[in-house]
């Protein structure tokens, strides 16, 4: 008779080499529970998704896959995705702890997909829109070439089309991995934007939690209007990095879209549940 401390575990341990993707899971494979960050609480995943991944019980608003977001914003079989056949490449060879071509892989077989944003065109609320959406959960969202050139073509889409832009920006910023590479994006994407206000229709940017770095300092501030979620992280340098530089505390709340509000730098604040009607609505005023 086998003795219990020589029996098999009945859970597989997980290989090294596996942890980023494992980390890198859908919320599909994550069970049947989620826990807010905000009130603690444990609340069932299915009644959070209905929610549109807001908290039922505090409001705190959870991240929201891209691609949820889109189908649940657009009006029903509108949406029809471009250029997702673009996949990043490794031009500088970069290594850290783990080569940077093999990270890529990982990470798109863990998502299934390609890069961190995923854009294409369709209509909200009877409006034809070029859109597009960060996958966060795709290196933090970073903005490298392949990423850059999408939300470039997205303005060029709305160029050719003479219809609005609307981008929902969640990033870390700059991808380091692709160096010059990505930092070269924010110029060109601030390209396309003055391209396309000679034809007259708005941009709408919805700053999402966070929207930080090379993303937040180029086309995320450039829009016609600027919407965030409630209680996003908005800025170029994080809290922390700006109190080491300058030495000094910085005021509560501090690049929290509530903060933001308060001092002009955006529009509004609207929470998920309204947004599809709020879009509609500028749309229709200045569409």
């Amino acid at each position: 008779m086998a003795t219990w401390f020589n029996k098999k575990p009945r859970i597989a341990p997980v290989k090294p080499e596996e942890v980023d993707t494992r980390r890198q899971q859908p919320s599909r494979m994550q069970g049947l529970w989620a826990k807010c960050e905000e009130c603690n609480e444990i609340i069932y995943r299915a009644e959070v998704e209905k929610n549109l991944n807001v908290c039922p019980l505090c409001s705190h608003h959870m991240p929201w896959p891209a691609r949820a977001r889109l189908q649940a914003l657009l009006d029903e079989g509108t949406f029809e995705e471009t250029d997702r056949e673009l996949e990043p490449t490794d031009p500088l060879g970069f290594t850290d702890s783990k080569r940077y071509r093999d990270r890529l892989r990982a990470t798109r077989r863990a998502l299934e997909e390609n890069d961190a944003f995923v854009g294409g065109v369709g209509r909200i609320e009877g409006h034809p829109v070029s859109v597009g959406a960060f996958v966060f959960e795709f290196m933090g969202g970073s903005m490298g070439s392949v990423v850059g050139e999408k939300v470039t073509r997205l303005f060029e889409r709305a160029t050719e089309r003479r219809c609005a832009a609307v981008v929902f920006s969640a990033s870390g910023g700059a991808r380091m991995q692709e160096g010059i590479f990505s930092l070269m994006q924010m110029a060109k994407t601030s390209a396309a934007i003055a391209g396309f206000r000679e034809v007259k229709k708005p941009y709408i940017s919805v700053m999402l939690h966070p929207t930080t770095g090379g993303v937040a300092a180029s086309f995320a501030w450039l829009g016609d209007v600027i919407l965030a979620e409630p209680k996003a992280l908005i800025g170029f340098a994080g809290p922390r990095v700006i109190e080491q530089t300058i030495r000094q505390k910085l005021p509560d709340g501090f690049q929290r879209s509530e903060f933001l509000l308060e001092h002009g730098m955006v529009d509004a604040i609207v929470p998920r549940k309204d947004l599809r009607t709020k879009l509609g609505t500028l749309l229709g005023l200045m569409g």
